[in-house]
């Protein structure tokens, strides 16, 4: 008997939500072949088969919580010599001991049904296997189907293999839509009317529930500290757009990534980790720089390898690629893995002024870029004049890093933005 267990598919991950069996009982897979989809706090993916054999019992439930290490299902491991045994014998029946190791044996093989019966021994469950159809279905499309409260069992796909796409259960909750049951109306006694609140609620699990679990965390963790400036970005709206009369184009937050690295570069005390155990500060030479995401199902914060190395060019294209996949819910666990620092740009969003960032533990520092508005300014030779300010806050870990360092970092960020053709003196 092989274990499927919950591995830790994402850097931290200690948890993960049961979404949806991808397999029946009975059913024979491969190695590799997906077993179950779970949610984590920071994307939907798929355990796979560890070995080729029949799925035997599922010890958990969708809609589950589990830990990391949990085991998930058993699958009965196969070989050349059983193929036939195996096709034979896919129903099967199995007793856990009770604590007192009274032994219980009820063990029922049918072609019809497969009963797994057990003792009252707390945190166990019982599994009644039915055959039914594997479901093929991406996570996305599965996701719509949730959100709509469709049971995707019953949407035939006309995809490749039966593959159900997501035009599918559109058009499938547009039938729904249009179907209009007639409905029998009897006379009833009239009595008074009674007073009904209805009650809103939302789901808390998933995406959500991983999130909130982790800000805790963080918060309890690190003791937080905000520093926030201003930064003139009138002249970075100029730049770009020359750029974009001479068909280039490159966003905001591009600069502000590579900004960020060459300011890292020299204040590696923000690209650190701490280490208390052994009361050690390690500093990180390499800038994976985490972008905030906003999606439907919640932050989730994809990360630019080696910003170092990177042209503002090549920035530009990575960080719009990886926001499409985390809007379609697309990223892998190499997307959102192996973050040093992180960036949130509420700016375009608008109205915001300012905010205390909660830092991605165990990073030390994040800074979030707020809204940018026209402000008059007196210059040095105390002249008025209307220049373009944004608002910039920036969270750190107290422990690693005291404030008057964290002025110097911003003040160098500052002067990079405001001076944006300084960024060209990168060779990358």
């Amino acid at each position: 008997m092989v274990e499927v267990k919950l591995h830790d598919i994402g850097e931290g991950m200690t948890e993960a939500d049961i979404n949806t069996f991808l397999v029946n009982i009975g059913d024979r897979v491969k190695a590799d072949d997906p077993l179950v989809e779970v949610q984590t706090d920071k994307m939907t993916a798929e355990i796979p088969a560890p070995k080729s054999g029949v799925v035997k019992q599922f010890l958990v439930q969708p809609g589950e919580t589990v830990t990391v290490g949990t085991t998930i299902l058993i699958i009965e491991e196969s070989s050349s010599g059983d193929t036939h045994q195996i096709q034979e014998n896919t129903k099967f029946t199995k007793n856990h001991q009770h604590q007192d190791n009274t032994a219980v044996t009820n063990v029922h093989q049918t072609q019809e049904s497969t009963t797994v019966t057990r003792t009252h021994q707390p945190n166990e469950y019982s599994t009644v296997a039915k055959k039914t159809k594997r479901i093929l279905a991406s996570p996305y499309t599965r996701k719509i189907a949730r959100d709509h409260q469709v049971n995707i069992e019953l949407i035939s796909g006309s995809g490749v293999a039966g593959r159900i796409t997501d035009e599918d259960v559109y058009a499938y909750i547009q039938s729904l839509e249009t179907q209009k049951p007639i409905e029998n109306i009897k006379p009833i006694k009239e009595t008074p009317p009674l007073i009904t609140t209805k009650k809103n609620t939302i789901p808390f699990r998933g995406r959500r529930k991983q999130i909130a679990k982790k800000m805790t965390q963080s918060l309890y963790t690190i003791p937080h500290c905000t520093h926030f400036e201003e930064i003139d970005v009138t002249n970075l709206i100029q730049f770009r757009q020359e750029l974009k009369e001479k068909k280039i184009q490159i966003s905001a937050t591009a600069y502000f990534i590579k900004a960020l690295s060459i300011a890292l570069k020299e204040f590696p005390i923000f690209n650190a980790r701490l280490n208390e155990d052994q009361e050690e500060i390690e500093l990180i030479s390499e800038h994976h720089i985490g972008i905030a995401v906003d999606t439907e199902e919640g932050l989730i914060v994809p990360v630019i390898k080696h910003a170092e190395q990177k042209s503002l060019k090549q920035i530009h294209l990575e960080m719009k690629e990886l926001t499409e996949k985390a809007l379609n819910d697309q990223l892998t666990v190499k997307d959102i893995t192996g973050g040093t620092f992180t960036i949130s740009n509420v700016g375009p969003l608008g109205g915001s002024l300012g905010a205390t960032p909660i830092i991605q533990h165990p990073q030390v520092a994040l800074v979030s870029f707020h809204k940018t508005k026209k402000m008059p300014v007196v210059t040095d030779d105390d002249q008025i004049v209307i220049r373009s300010i944004m608002n910039v806050s920036m969270s750190f870990d107290h422990r690693v890093a005291d404030g008057a360092t964290a002025v110097k970092f911003t003040n160098r960020l500052a002067e990079l933005i405001q001076n944006p053709k300084m960024l060209l003196l990168e060779l990358v």
